[in-house]
């Protein structure tokens, strides 16, 4: 008896742990599975319907997809022309992802994967399933600047172009966020969805003005706070020294003398953030890397639009 290989895609990689699925393949490979088991366990999609509008002929260019060409104006003229098309997307969503020096960590190497490269995953499966709904996605990566600037398409097409930009990314060195979410304005003219991605060790009081400002042009905002475990609970050997790898400032400490109100400030500043957030109707989520992707997923795209 023979036995068949099991395709990634059949295996649900969205429930799967994310260290196990990012050791199957590329970015690109498992991120294509573990959009399609994240389908297939929504009863819906979070997003409905669109409709396009007919806009302008222009020249065929090769390319182009045939399924656009005006085969009357082809039948008149022996000229190819296509049809180019006004999208009424049901939104357009612009991602914002922390790339700096606190997001390229893990407390545990071999097991779990940095911050950096779990929200590089989630981020290429949020971008395949708007896409997949006809949303115009775009992206805007930072450190202490803002690093690169991808604008919203609705191309199926433009999913390959954030992934060339998301397998690109080098860590920064400093956070500062407020400048990368300023420049949102300039590419969501409309109403529109704002996936703000961090860790959140950056200037909160500057931050959450910037999302404010958004929420007040009308635009649904989302805040993933993406999180190690070992960053929630300190643990560790009798004595251990710990360096921010922002400043470089370190300190050496018995962890199990600090243990309970290191978990206290923790726990304060992520109430902080969700209080915060939920006074201006902006969805706030707490993930951390050993989290299935289809949970942040469905954290992102679906628990968080019940928000606004």
């Amino acid at each position: 008896m023979s036995v068949s290989p099991v395709s990634p895609t059949r295996l649900r990689l969205d429930l799967l742990d994310p260290m196990e699925v990012s050791s199957l393949g590329g970015i690109e490979l498992v991120t294509q599975g573990i959009v399609e088991g994240f389908l297939t366990g929504l009863h819906r999609s979070p997003r409905r319907g669109f409709s396009v509008e007919f806009a302008e002929h222009r020249m065929y260019q090769p390319g182009d997809e045939l399924r656009y060409v005006d085969w009357k104006i082809l039948a008149r003229n022996d000229r190819l022309f296509v049809k180019q098309f006004e999208e009424e997307t049901n939104l357009r969503a612009m991602i914002v992802l922390d790339t700096s020096k606190s997001m390229d960590w893990s407390g545990a190497p071999d097991a779990r994967l940095t911050k950096l490269a779990y929200a590089k995953r989630l981020i290429a499966a949020a971008a395949l399933v708007l896409l997949r709904q006809r949303d115009a996605t775009g992206m805007i990566t930072f450190d202490d600047a803002v690093r690169t600037i991808t604008p919203p398409r609705a191309r199926m097409s433009h999913w390959q172009t954030l992934l060339r930009v998301l397998g690109a990314l080098t860590p920064g060195i400093g956070t500062v966020a407020a400048p990368a979410l300023q420049r949102v304005i300039d590419h969501l003219r409309r109403r529109g969805l704002v996936i703000f991605v961090s860790d959140l060790l950056c200037d909160r009081d500057l931050v959450l003005k910037a999302l404010r400002f958004l929420r007040h042009r009308g635009h649904q905002v989302v805040v993933l706070h993406v999180m190690d475990p070992a960053e929630v609970a300190l643990s560790g050997p009798a004595e251990a020294r710990y360096e921010d790898p922002e400043s470089g400032a370190s300190i050496t400490v018995r962890p199990q003398d600090w243990a309970h109100l290191y978990r206290r400030t923790v726990e304060r500043a992520v109430l902080e953030w969700r209080l915060a957030c939920r006074r201006h109707a902006i969805a706030y989520e707490r993930i951390t890397t050993d989290v299935p992707f289809g949970t942040a997923l469905r954290q992102a795209l679906v628990r968080s639009a019940a928000v606004t």
